[in-house]
């Protein structure tokens, strides 16, 4: 019987999360969460030995079949930012039904919960999930992840691309990150769901091992591409306009200006080193990644 299970099963995170999780404990152990039993990482994930439970986010109901007979549950946050909070409730509230002891959540870390902060619209379905695990009489762990690192080729383009311009172009000011990979976010994860018991009710913010600018970032990326990569942080309106030029569709412009804006506000600055207590190891730097994307 399945005594754990993770979530997001054919998403990135949950994929490095299963794979973590299965170095120390067996597959007949482990169930993953699919929204499709017939795809190509559904299946592979049975040959395995894992058992699959097909639900998703808003059907309840499914949920709460999903969730029978678990004792730990990898909460991997939706994707889907309009339906985010009412997917939330769902998961906590089938959770509950189903009598699972523990949730672990993938929360997201910042420093303002006021709306008056540039990310509050991506920080709202968190702060009200976080709410609500805590007072749904579950016991639960909440791990606030930093930004990605994984984000940044994401809003730089690929190398021919950053090659073409020579420029790191994001209105992020001086504002500075603690990035972190999210192969190490998923590995921190797997040792609290393992050990589950000895975290309970506890919040932990997990950064990356420096706090790194765009600037530095720029700089980076000069060493690995050996041409010269220049920072420049726009205004608003001429980040949106340079953005749109390019035809960048605008829910992208969007996305990258919020983020852009919390990074410039310090919202993702933290000095946590949670990440590192909980992996007994330094956490992976960001050029690490930068070198396996751009060199």
């Amino acid at each position: 019987m399945s005594k754990y299970l993770i979530t997001g099963a054919t998403g990135e995170l949950g994929s490095s999360a299963i794979t973590h999780l299965s170095k120390s404990v067996h597959a007949s152990e482990i169930a993953v969460l699919v929204r499709d039993a017939e795809s190509k990482k559904a299946k592979s994930y049975k040959e395995k030995g894992h058992e699959l439970k097909v639900a998703d986010y808003d059907n309840k109901e499914a949920l709460v079949a999903a969730f029978k007979n678990i004792d730990a549950l990898y909460f991997v946050s939706g994707s889907d930012i309009p339906s985010r909070e009412s997917q939330h409730k769902n998961v906590i509230e089938a959770a509950k039904e189903a009598a699972v002891k523990h949730i672990v959540y993938t929360s997201a870390g910042r420093k303002d919960d006021s709306q008056n902060s540039p990310v509050a619209m991506i920080m709202d379905a968190h702060i009200k999930t976080e709410n609500w695990l805590k007072e749904s009489g579950l016991d639960y762990t909440i791990l606030r992840h930093n930004l990605y690192a994984e984000v940044v080729p994401m809003f730089l383009g690929e190398k021919e691309a950053l090659l073409g311009s020579k420029t790191v172009f994001l209105p992020t000011e001086a504002g500075k990150t603690r990035f972190a990979l999210r192969d190490d976010l998923a590995e921190a994860g797997m040792h609290v769901l393992k050990n589950y018991k000895n975290h309970a009710n506890k919040i932990y913010t997990l950064n990356g091992p420096e706090a790194i600018d765009f600037a530095a970032i720029a700089s980076i990326l000069t060493k690995i591409t050996t041409e010269e990569i220049a920072f420049v942080s726009p205004d608003v309106e001429t980040f949106k306009s340079t953005m749109t030029s390019y035809a960048v569709p605008e829910e992208a412009i969007d996305m990258m200006l919020v983020f852009s804006l919390g990074i410039a506000a310090g919202e993702f600055n933290s000095e946590s080193n949670d990440l590192e207590v909980l992996l007994g190891r330094k956490p992976k730097a960001i050029s690490e990644l930068l070198e396996q994307v751009y060199s």
